[in-house]
């Protein structure tokens, strides 16, 4: 074997050992783990749309059966409008404020669908109406579609963010890529506590029993 294919395999054999150093480096790794985050974030996007989509409808055939509750129906109407008017880039997912702000302004739609939840209680007249049973079952399918989309988010989120500060991804990640932890979702505050309620004036034709407990017109506000 002459001297120049040795050179040659020495150089190839250093190109090769380069390669492996940087792969092992999260040359690959990291990249990868983002954008297998950024697209669990697509989904949560999708699913979070798709609830907004349906609140306006509900909104709109739940106040022909309780126009009396309108309190309830305008925090719906504001707290969809507040929801949808946040937007999280995907350069965003690393900022604390920005994704604090988009899942703050989530909850509180959250938290106001169960307020509207609990008038249905309250209406018969309006849950046997089919259009609205089937809006309600749609959101129903919609937000277990936001459980699953945020679970599945937050694992994309753990796994990048452990690629990022174990060596020798970590490498990679701080001097190539400049990468910073994502932010995950928190359990919602009070989740594991059903909403509760104070009604105003119930409707002109009340279920019998249905507002026995009602609390005053001030209390509903304050409670809302």
């Amino acid at each position: 074997m002459t001297a120049a294919i040795v050179r040659r395999f020495g150089r190839l054999a250093l190109v090769a050992a380069a390669a492996a150093a940087l792969a092992g480096c999260g040359i690959n790794s990291v990249p990868t783990a983002e954008e297998a985050a950024k697209a669990k974030w697509s989904d949560v996007e999708s699913a979070y749309q798709r609830r907004a989509d349906l609140v306006p409808n509900l909104v709109e055939t739940a106040k022909a059966a309780a126009a009396s509750e309108t309190t309830i129906l305008t925090n719906v109407t504001n707290a969809r409008a507040a929801a949808t008017s946040i937007n999280v880039r995907t350069e965003d997912l690393s900022d604390p404020a920005t994704f604090e702000k988009f899942q703050s302004a989530q909850n509180q739609l959250t938290q106001a669908l169960g307020q509207l939840r609990t008038v249905v209680e309250n209406y018969p007249q309006l849950q046997s109406q089919a259009r609205f049973a089937d809006l309600m079952a749609q959101l129903e399918g919609t937000e277990n579609q936001i459980n699953v989309a945020r679970m599945r988010y937050n694992e994309a989120v753990q796994e990048y963010n452990t690629t990022i500060r174990t060596f020798p991804d970590a490498i990679g990640a701080k001097v190539i890529y400049g990468a910073k932890p994502m932010i995950g979702f928190k359990a919602d505050p009070g989740a594991s506590a059903a909403p509760k309620v104070n009604f105003g004036t119930g409707p002109a034709a009340p279920a019998p029993g249905a507002n026995d407990n009602a609390a005053p017109a001030s209390s509903a506000a304050a409670a809302n």
